[in-house]
């Protein structure tokens, strides 16, 4: 393993999720209620109630005003998977009983997003009217801004053998402006290894120069995040 760099950020990493301190405001993406029952295998978690549990811990942490889903809060295209509303339910209460907002920004898992949720959708989302724009991150953004956070890619670091859920912050990397990429926040969700993946790889419009982009790997049971050299020069080191 690589030793940590120093990477200046204006915000906290959290369980595959980030605090915007400025706006209060948490960000997490691809939690895709649904995914263990549209699932042929048994899962090996209940991914509804993993959810809520590890939501309800980083809101007990973070304390956000609101909280913002990047796209794919759900896993359903044609039909409701059983137990999607039960869970969907447990979420809005979770972060209902916190003090929280929820805000969604759809992404292309959630075409039924409004038969279930009846909260607030917006295709991208500006904290505070600032300069982050908030969205799923799979398709190019109407906003502009300073600072972008998206999903879409469920991006994962192999380190020594194992495939770990990894956040990606990519510098000036989208139209000059700052692109951060979160890990899905399902545990189910297996990640795409970023290794040894070029700009084709990826499916956001938003990663078109992954080189420059810092992995970052949290450890929750040293609490402590671990940031690595851009992948450019990650590659050669891990």
């Amino acid at each position: 393993m690589t030793d940590g760099v120093e990477v200046d950020v204006p915000f906290a990493v959290h369980d595959r999720s980030i605090f915007l301190p400025a706006t209060e405001t948490l960000v997490l993406a691809d939690v895709h209620l649904g995914k263990a029952a549209d699932s042929s295998v048994d899962a090996p978690i209940d991914d509804g109630a993993d959810v809520r549990d590890r939501l309800a811990a980083v809101l007990e942490t973070t304390a956000p005003a609101t909280v913002v889903v990047a796209g794919d809060l759900l896993h359903s295209f044609s039909r409701l998977p059983r137990g999607l509303e039960r869970d969907l339910e447990a979420v809005v209460a979770t972060v209902a009983d916190a003090g929280a907002e929820l805000v969604v920004t759809p992404g292309n898992h959630d075409t039924m997003l409004g038969e279930v949720f009846s909260g607030q959708t917006v295709p991208e989302y500006r904290p505070d009217g600032g300069e982050t724009v908030i969205c799923h991150g799979h398709e190019r953004p109407v906003e502009s801004a300073e600072r972008y956070v998206v999903g879409h890619d469920h991006p994962a670091l192999s380190i020594e053998g194992r495939k770990l859920p990894c956040l990606l912050y990519g510098p000036d990397c989208y139209e000059g402006a700052d692109v951060i990429v979160l890990p899905a926040f399902t545990r189910l969700a297996a990640g795409a290894t970023v290794n040894g993946m070029r700009g084709r790889d990826f499916q956001s419009p938003l990663v078109r120069t992954p080189d420059a982009f810092h992995p970052a790997v949290r450890d929750d049971a040293a609490d402590e995040v671990l940031w690595f050299p851009p992948l450019g020069r990650c590659r050669r080191l891990l």
